[in-house]
């Protein structure tokens, strides 16, 4: 959410800044007008209200019966007119919340501007890509024959976008998973939460996924609760109208869930293997951040994503989102494996730096020292890394030519010393 301050101090600034995400620039006036209703509701109730408190005073004074009368009447006109600006002033409130949270966040300078994906900018590419002397597989492929991945039963149980992890496959998920979450926790310092999977709905407008990504989640039926589409949502909320004491931050934290999004996929398009899924796993870091931090804590989030990407040694590279692509962040990074056997750059992460967006919305202040006035923590989430596009860039980078997949070195310590997967093994 922005501050209203913002808008009515420096609107040309905020317009602009709506123009480069895609936006109306007119919402400003809107938003304004709708600030300004409220604004003369608070003021004429409170003038009214006033006027109450003092006539009552008088009525108590009062000796003749008819200028008492009179004087009560004139009292109960005015609590009528109270009453009717209350319901005005609820309708007035509702709506200029509505028009608040419907309100992007606004791009830093640094951020390209651009009207689609295609406008991102490859900041740089880390490590070769991989020769092969023979023709790669997909993954799709290699898991079937390997008898790790099992399409076919997944699909049965609960239709497209589904599958069934076995044997090896099931447990170089489960060592990745452990792995990243050790390079967090271990070497970069992040503390490690374990969220719940659903949250309420005031959770969800908190991070900004409510209103404005409603078709993508799933709510469940007859509750005020949501199944959770990344860890971000929980560990954002976790100091919800909260103030956080003097020298706590910046606090770092991980945490491995499993995501459900009800992404609306283009008929034909990536109906192969498992990279667009309605549930997934992954493992993200969340920051919360002194202001005057954020710009080099984004920096750190990407070097902390990019850590898992060289343990790995895959190919990556680094994108930096222009405004179209930003969702509610004000400057925000993609990291991306290259897959050999789709030929393909897949975004394993998404680093972005949210400034006091989220705060505002869910009210995570903090004291910057001992009595001092509370401020919006500036809050952070990266990727560290989604698991079924690195599974992908796993098995299509370290396929041999026999059909079988090297385990990376990084976890064979975590599959009991394992370092090949072939049929034999699964």
């Amino acid at each position: 959410m922005l501050d209203i301050r913002l808008l009515r101090e420096q609107p040309d600034l905020v317009r602009e800044g709506l123009q480069k995400v895609g936006r109306d620039p007119d919402l400003v006036d809107q938003v304004l007008q709708l600030d300004q209703q409220r604004r003369e509701i608070i003021s004429e109730t409170e003038q009214l209200k006033a006027e109450r408190n003092a006539g009552s005073k008088v009525v108590a004074k009062l000796k003749d019966k008819a200028e008492r009368d009179a004087k009560i009447a004139e009292m109960k006109a005015l609590s009528d007119r109270i009453a009717v600006l209350d319901g005005q002033m609820a309708a007035a409130e509702a709506a200029f919340e509505a028009a608040m949270l419907d309100l992007p966040n606004l791009p830093d300078p640094s951020v390209p501007v651009g009207t689609s994906e295609a406008d991102n900018v490859v900041v740089r590419t880390e490590g070769e890509l991989p020769r092969f002397d023979f023709e790669p597989k997909p993954h799709w492929e290699l898991g079937e024959a390997l008898g790790i991945l099992d399409f076919e039963r997944g699909i049965r149980m609960s239709g497209s976008r589904f599958y069934v992890l076995k044997g090896l496959g099931a447990r170089m998920q489960r060592a990745l998973i452990t792995w990243m979450l050790d390079m967090h926790l271990d070497r970069h310092g992040y503390t490690e939460i374990m969220p719940p999977y659903m949250v309420k709905t005031a959770a969800m407008v908190g991070t900004g996924n409510l209103p404005k990504f409603k078709d993508t989640l799933f709510h469940i039926e007859d509750t005020d609760l949501w199944l959770i589409p990344t860890a971000e949502v929980p560990v954002t909320n976790l100091y919800r109208d909260e103030i956080i004491e003097p020298g706590t931050l910046p606090l770092y934290h991980v945490a491995y869930t499993p995501c459900f999004r009800n992404e609306q996929m283009s008929a034909g398009r990536d109906v192969r293997g498992i990279k667009r899924l309605y549930q997934f796993d992954k493992v993200e870091m969340v920051k919360f951040v002194e202001p005057h931090t954020s710009a080099d804590e984004l920096q750190q989030l990407i070097s902390d994503a990019e850590d898992i990407c060289k343990g790995l040694k895959i190919p990556y590279r680094l994108l930096q989102l222009c405004t179209a692509d930003l969702g509610v962040a004000m400057n925000k990074f993609d990291l991306e494996l290259w897959s050999p056997g789709v030929q393909e750059w897949l975004e394993v992460s998404s680093c972005g730096n949210f400034g006091d967006y989220q705060a505002r919305r869910a009210n995570i202040r903090y004291r910057p020292e001992a009595g001092a006035k509370p401020e919006f923590v500036h809050t952070l989430n990266g990727s560290g890394l989604g698991v079924p596009r690195v599974m992908i860039a796993i098995m299509e980078n370290y396929q041999q030519a026999d059909g079988s997949i090297m385990v990376p070195e990084v976890l064979r310590p975590y599959m009991g010393g394992i370092e090949r997967i072939t049929a034999a093994t699964t």
